[in-house]
C-alpha cells in the first residue's frame, strides 16, 4: 500500500523535470562583476549569446561593478534560484577574494550551483623595451642586484595582476616595488611610458603590443603556452619550476537551482563552447575555452581554494 508521504515524494520527483521541460520561459540575466570589456565581459557575451541559441530565450549581460566583483557576486548569491539570474563568477571573486578579506558576504562553495568553467586566461611578463633583460633569467639576475628598485604595477592590491608577481617574487628570491593602480589600464599606460618597469598582464592587452615591439615579453604564467604567445615559454619552463599562475571563468547559479536547469545549461553552455566558431574567437583574444561538468567544476573551486589561500599566505599580500 503506498502510503500519502511516498505519493507526495512521487509526485515531486515528476514535477523537478517539468520544471526544466518549460524552462525557460522569460530572459535570463547573466551577472558580471566587472565592467565592460577585458577578458570575462568577452567570454561572458559569447556564453550569453550560445545560451540565448540553446534555449530559445534572451540572455543578458548585466554589468554589476563595485568592491572589486563583491556587488555582483553578492546579488547573485541573495537571487532566486530559479535559473533565471546566473554569475559569470571568476577565480578572483569566488577563490581570491576570501584569502584576502577576513569576512565576504557569500560562500564559495555553499551559495552557489557550478554549472559548468567557460575560459580560462593566462598572464605574461612584459617590460619596458629600455630594461637590460631579454630572458628570465636575466630579469631576475637584474632584480637581484637592484633590490627594491625595479618597479611593477598592478590592477590593484589583491588582484591576480598583483599575486602573480608577488608569488614570483618569493619564489624567485628577489625584491620589487608594487604600485597598485585601479585597473590594469592606467598601469599599462605607464608602463609604456617608462613610470614601470615590468608588468604581469593579460595575455589578451599585452600580446599586439609585445608584437609591435613597444613591449618586450619574458615569460608566461600558466604552465602550458598560450597560443597567442606560442613562442613565448612559461616561467615553470625556464626559470621557476612548479610556478603557474592563470585565472578562469566559470558560470554559476545561486545555491539550490533544480539540478534540472543546471543540467539543462550545463548542456548549452559545453555545447556552445565545443563549437569551433566560439573556439576560435576566444582563443583569438587569448582566451582558453574550458567547459566541464558541474561536478568538475564543484571539484575546481574545492582545490583552487586552498591553492589560492596559500599564495596570499606565502606571498604576505594584503589589500591597502
Amino acid at each position: 500500500m503506498k502510503t500519502p508521504a511516498f505519493a507526495a515524494m512521487l509526485i515531486g520527483a515528476m514535477a523537478l523535470p517539468a520544471v526544466a521541460q518549460t524552462y525557460p520561459h522569460k530572459p535570463i540575466r547573466m551577472i558580471v562583476g566587472s565592467s565592460p570589456g577585458g577578458p570575462i565581459d568577452f567570454s561572458a557575451r559569447l556564453a550569453a549569446q550560445k545560451l540565448t541559441e540553446a534555449l530559445g530565450q534572451s540572455v543578458v549581460v548585466d554589468n554589476r561593478t563595485g568592491a572589486g566583483g563583491t556587488i555582483g557576486t553578492e546579488y547573485v548569491a541573495r537571487s532566486t534560484p530559479d535559473g533565471y539570474t546566473l554569475l559569470m563568477a571568476s577565480a578572483a571573486t569566488l577563490c581570491i577574494t576570501p584569502a584576502l578579506y577576513p569576512k565576504i558576504p557569500y560562500n564559495a562553495l555553499k551559495d552557489f550551483a557550478p554549472v559548468s568553467t567557460v575560459a580560462a586566461v593566462s598572464y605574461v611578463v612584459v617590460v619596458h623595451p629600455a630594461l637590460p633583460a631579454k630572458s628570465l633569467q636575466e630579469f631576475i639576475a637584474l632584480a637581484k642586484s637592484r633590490p627594491g628598485q625595479l618597479r611593477y604595477g598592478s590592477a590593484g592590491s589583491g588582484s591576480v595582476t598583483h599575486l602573480a608577481v608577488e608569488l614570483f617574487r618569493s619564489m624567485a628570491g628577489v625584491e620589487t616595488a608594487h604600485i597598485p593602480y585601479k585597473g590594469a589600464g592606467p598601469a599599462m599606460i605607464d608602463l609604456l611610458g617608462g613610470q614601470l618597469d615590468f608588468m604581469f598582464d593579460s595575455v589578451l592587452t599585452s600580446a599586439p603590443l609585445v608584437k609591435a615591439g613597444k613591449l618586450r615579453a619574458l615569460g608566461q604564467t600558466a604552465a602550458r603556452r598560450s597560443p597567442v604567445l606560442g613562442e613565448v615559454p612559461s616561467i615553470g619552463e625556464t626559470a621557476l619550476p612548479g610556478y603557474d599562475v592563470s585565472t578562469w571563468f566559470g558560470l554559476v547559479a545561486p545555491a539550490g537551482t533544480p539540478r534540472e536547469i543546471v543540467a539543462r545549461l550545463n548542456a548549452a553552455i559545453v555545447k556552445g563552447l565545443a563549437a569551433t566558431e566560439t573556439r576560435e574567437r576566444l582563443l583569438a583574444q587569448g582566451i582558453e575555452p574550458l567547459g566541464s561538468t558541474p561536478a568538475e567544476f564543484s571539484k575546481l573551486l574545492r582545490d583552487e581554494l586552498p591553492k589560492w589561500a596559500n599564495v596570499v599566505k606565502v606571498s604576505g599580500a594584503r589589500i591597502d
